[in-house]
């Protein structure tokens, strides 16, 4: 029989609440010691990241059969990254952290306990909650206007929007790598919008819409006007206008941390009539930039076309973060938000005045931020990051609920693996970030999710080998049972689900430009699509999902099983997932639930007592 539980940070016999607290909200941290431990007086040790531990005594509050109660209430006052461990204060005994919150108990050190503080008046947008969010790449989704002339002769226009983007890169014979445009528009997004709405979606996150010289656009050349192959400033007022006709949102990608060197701003190329700062010293735009002396310059992870802005600059914040300025003009255009290109490159500082500008047109605007890892412990050039203290980002994409779902569809052993990952991320972010978290299974700088579900590992392969690969029909197949439980998943775990353009018809393709094909609005697969719109309705219908805590009550070998409880209490789902080899039977709100093979089942419980 296994010893019982001295300390588990998931459990509220443990820790009161879970998770990440409020400054001035107080923690109930509770020790459940064995009697025979002789345990008198232990102790928690707990710092401030960076700072010295303090040492604070817990106090036998009880005796229950053969186990020594010891409790103690811990009331952080300021927003911060605290970690912590526990000395039991006898034969040397300490509790560390170990798999899926349980304590590690040893005489030696471990690894520390993470208690996120964040600031009391923090809020996220309300509307997010519960939503359901679409990425699209531009040039990619949707032509509105064919007749539109190429802005710029370097521009490569593909008629045939069946035909794989162009791959070679531009230093190559016949390379236009980023250089060829499939026509996608505003005016196309326009045209769609009825068919995002029957999705259920209520949030679009665009990539970037500015003026750029390649299809991806992240090489900006002018902040304030659209690139006029998509369109026109009006066309995107537009756009918004219609969009929140059906109550739907626009974020766009803010690109803050480089420009392209073929930018009104660098005017390395002299495409512009402007002085910019490649051409001299005297130029308004020289201090946005590093200039070297020996006449070269810092640029975006060693690209020399793309010069990296010097964030530190007070007229380059200015004119992003100012009246007037980039986040100002979007935003009364229309925009209901940004998400923020490598948001680990700009600095805390700038992020909060990106921040200030932007709930400046509204509490209900949204702040995300591009970040891979745990966005709490994320450290950047030997900085650790504030995002979700409270005066920084409501959101990050949640590059880590991705990597768990992957993993554990492509090797189901691996179901412990799968909590410890999902219920890391619940346990260290604010409640109102975990809110805002967009759920993604693929996106622009990803492989798209059914190839990653069902195909071969790309790594260490070229773009010969991944041009052109498809999956054989029984991979296909595969793919798609994987991908129904992949988006059962995306969709009713905390955060919101952020569906990529193609992936509800199951697009293929690896790396960049493979996953940024043009949208195949004559496929006919449509096992995706309806499973898709019954998972909107489903979190629109229960509140649960919107901001509910998380529980596992099923872990095994391809089977999951866990419910969402709403903050009140009044709201409960049930959600599990089978990819054994074999149906089964789980319980799921009090009621025996038989899942086939690449199965699934939500029941949900709304009360009004």
């Amino acid at each position: 029989m296994p010893m019982p539980s001295i300390y588990n940070s998931y459990n509220p016999e443990h820790k009161t609440p879970f998770g990440a607290v409020k400054t001035g909200q107080t923690v109930t941290f509770t020790l459940r010691v064995p009697a025979g431990y002789g345990c008198q007086t232990p102790y928690l040790f707990i710092q401030k990241d960076g700072g010295d531990f303090v040492q604070l005594a817990l106090q036998n509050a009880s005796k229950q059969q053969d186990t020594d109660i010891f409790t103690l209430e811990y009331t952080p006052i300021e927003a911060g990254l605290f970690f912590y461990y526990f000395d039991l204060w006898v034969h040397y005994r300490k509790l560390y952290r170990g798999p899926k919150g349980e304590a590690a108990e040893t005489t030696e050190t471990g690894a520390l306990y993470q208690l996120t503080v964040y600031d009391a008046n923090f809020t996220t947008p309300p509307k997010m909650h519960g939503g359901v969010m679409y990425q699209i790449f531009p040039d990619r989704f949707y032509e509105g206007d064919p007749g539109k002339p190429l802005s710029y002769n370097e521009r490569i226009y593909r008629h045939d929007k069946t035909k794989e983007p162009y791959f070679w890169p531009t230093n190559q014979e016949g390379g236009y790598l980023t250089r060829d445009y499939f026509g996608g528009d505003l005016l196309g997004i326009e045209k769609k919008l009825p068919y995002l709405k029957s999705l259920g979606v209520n949030w679009l996150y665009l990539n970037p819409i500015f003026e750029a010289h390649s299809n991806h656009r992240y090489n900006t050349a002018d902040y304030l006007r659209v690139d006029p192959y998509l369109g026109t400033n009006q066309d995107f007022a537009r756009l918004c206008q219609k969009a929140k006709e059906m109550d739907i949102q626009i974020i766009l990608d803010g690109v803050f941390s480089h420009t392209g060197s073929d930018s009104l701003y660098f005017n390395k190329e002299a495409r512009y009539p402007t002085l910019g700062a490649w051409q001299s010293p005297e130029s308004p735009y020289r201090a946005w930039y590093n200039f070297h002396p020996d006449g070269g310059y810092d640029s975006w992870w060693g690209f020399d076309t793309l010069p990296a802005c010097n964030k530190d600059n007070a007229d380059f914040r200015q004119f992003i973060c100012g009246e007037g300025g980039v986040i100002d003009t979007w935003l009364t255009l229309g925009a209901s938000g940004f998400r923020l290109d490598v948001a680990d490159e700009l600095p805390d500082s700038f992020i909060a005045e990106i921040r200030t500008a932007v709930k400046k047109h509204g509490e209900d605007k949204l702040l995300i931020g591009e970040v891979w890892e745990d966005a709490t412990t994320k450290e950047a050039y030997g900085v650790r990051r504030q995002y979700f203290w409270g005066q920084e980002l409501d959101g990050v994409m949640n590059y880590p609920f991705r990597t768990a779902i992957l993993n554990f569809l492509r090797n189901p052993e691996n179901a412990d693996a799968f909590v410890q990952s999902v219920m890391d991320i619940c346990e260290n972010y604010p409640a109102p970030a975990l809110a805002a978290l967009t759920n993604h299974l693929g996106t622009h700088d990803t492989a798209r999710a059914i190839t990653a579900l069902a195909d071969q590992d790309p790594a260490g392969r070229g773009r010969d080998w991944q041009s052109g690969r498809r999956l054989s029909p029984a991979l296909y197949q595969l793919g798609i049972n994987r991908m129904r439980l992949a988006t059962v998943l995306q969709f009713t775990l905390p955060g919101v689900p952020c569906v990529y353009y193609g992936d509800e018809i199951g697009m293929q393709g690896y790396a960049d430009p493979f996953n940024r094909a043009f949208y195949n609005w004559n496929s006919h697969e449509a096992r995706l699509i309806p499973l898709i719109i019954e998972l909107a309705d489903l979190r629109k219908s229960c509140p649960a999902f919107a901001s509910g805590t998380l529980q596992f009550t099923t872990v095994q070998t391809g089977l999951l099983a866990f419910t969402r409880t709403s903050q009140n209490g009044l709201s409960k789902a049930a959600v599990a997932v089978n990819c054994t080899s074999a149906p089964v039977t789980v319980q799921l709100l009090g009621e025996q639930v038989e899942i086939p093979i690449f199965g699934h089942a939500w029941r949900t419980a709304n009360s009004t007592v």
